[in-house]
């Protein structure tokens, strides 16, 4: 899907503001197994995700919990370590080559300041990622783990045969062991 017309899924965005936004991106590459943020960095640039997986995730009690996954043609980034440019609790990870187009944070905060529909745009845009993250929160807590495995595949099912399955089952908080089971049995 184009750039530009990705956006308009959230907002009417015409062409000039997207040219706007666009001459402002740079571009990126990253290899797999790049940690693009560690635990203590600022996240300085938003990462429009062109090719490849990303995941964020924390360690403890040496064990890695995976908080999200992201992919074309989504944004990719650690929300609280760029929206408030403050040190991240998280790692963002490659998990696969990646390549994005990158904004800096100086670069979006002129943009917004320039364009009354850029700023809308991108708060639509974190709006449904809101919307997102709780509707995720809720599968969590109120489903089973079937039925959060069914969820996921619906909603991802690409990712099932992308991304190593540990990660998977870290991110619906299922055993590795009962991950493997339902992928064998359960019909999605």
């Amino acid at each position: 899907m184009e750039q530009l017309e990705y956006f308009r899924l959230f907002h009417p965005l015409r062409q000039a503001d997207y040219e706007l936004l666009a001459s402002e991106y740079r571009h990126k590459a990253c290899r797999k197994g790049v940690i693009i943020v560690r635990p203590g960095e600022v996240q300085r640039e938003l990462l429009l995700v062109r090719e490849g997986v990303q995941m964020s995730f924390f360690d403890a009690d040496d064990k890695i919990h995976v908080t999200a996954f992201t992919y074309p043609p989504n944004l990719s980034a650690i929300p609280g370590s760029f929206l408030l440019q403050a040190p991240s609790q998280y790692y963002l990870q490659c998990l696969t080559d990646s390549t994005f187009y990158t904004l800096s944070h100086e670069a979006l905060q002129r943009l917004f300041d320039q364009s009354q529909e850029i700023e809308r745009l991108f708060r639509k845009m974190t709006e449904a990622i809101l919307v997102g993250v709780i509707g995720r929160h809720m599968e969590w807590h109120a489903l089973s783990m079937e039925e959060r495995f069914k969820a996921f595949a619906r909603r991802s099912p690409h990712l099932l045969h992308m991304v190593p399955h540990k990660y998977i089952a870290s991110y619906l908080n299922i055993d590795p062991t009962n991950f493997s089971k339902l992928f064998n049995s359960v019909k999605f």
